[in-house]
């Protein structure tokens, strides 16, 4: 798998660094263990934020700017970074959905970084290139329906989009009987901080979803 960055993004956010896991995986429907980490976490995350100042964390900023310089609004269409965060500082739980979406959820409110997570059996050719959304462009999010993506950045495979930092496609989604994950880091502040992120996650990955064979694409 290669992951280019187009020019349009680089002039819209020169600062910008990703990097994405490749490994092999079992999900489960629900982990125990996982879920009392989460918890212990979602307390002590609520010590230290507020719906305010989540606003001025480093990676949520630099998200929030990187909609701006492409053309979108972020409070309109929020980052699911910043909206994970929001939603377990309303005092809401988060989502539970599957051992893969809860973990890499988990990475994304410690870190702030909107994160994909993609079936990457289900991702065509073997390019993805990191875009900016275009005006009338289909685009399933998940449990979202038909979802505006113009000026949003936007990582597409040999049929078209398949990741926003606001919603992944339906088409790509992680499920069940997935066993090949791609999850991609968005670094839109730089890359400091990302290798941090990307061994959490690998650590999740290993403990919750006997994760192997994984393989890290820095780009």
């Amino acid at each position: 798998m290669e992951i280019k960055v187009s020019e349009e993004i680089k002039k819209a956010c020169p600062q910008f660094a990703g990097i994405a896991i490749r490994a092999t995986v079992e999900n489960t429907a629900y982990s125990e263990s996982l879920w009392k980490k989460i918890d212990e976490f979602t307390i002590r995350y609520r010590e230290m934020y507020t719906t305010d100042s989540i606003k001025d964390m480093v990676t949520i900023h630099a998200t929030r700017e990187a909609y701006k310089k492409c053309g979108k609004d972020p409070s309109r269409y929020r980052p699911s970074g910043e909206a994970l965060c929001r939603r377990i500082l309303r005092g809401i739980s988060l989502y539970q959905i599957d051992t893969l979406v809860d973990l890499i959820n988990l990475v994304s409110i410690r870190y702030g970084y909107s994160i994909g997570g993609f079936d990457a059996d289900k991702i065509q050719g073997d390019t993805l290139v990191l875009g900016i959304g275009k005006s009338g462009e289909p685009y399933e999010g998940i449990g979202r329906g038909e979802l505006n993506i113009e000026g949003m950045p936007v990582y597409r495979d040999a049929m078209g989009g398949i990741g926003t930092p606001t919603s992944d496609n339906e088409r790509t989604k992680l499920e069940a009987g997935t066993t090949h994950l791609l999850t991609i880091i968005n670094g839109y502040s730089g890359k400091e901080g990302l290798q941090e992120a990307a061994d959490y996650m690998l650590e999740l990955l290993k403990e919750f979803a006997a994760s192997k064979d994984e393989e890290l694409i820095y780009f």
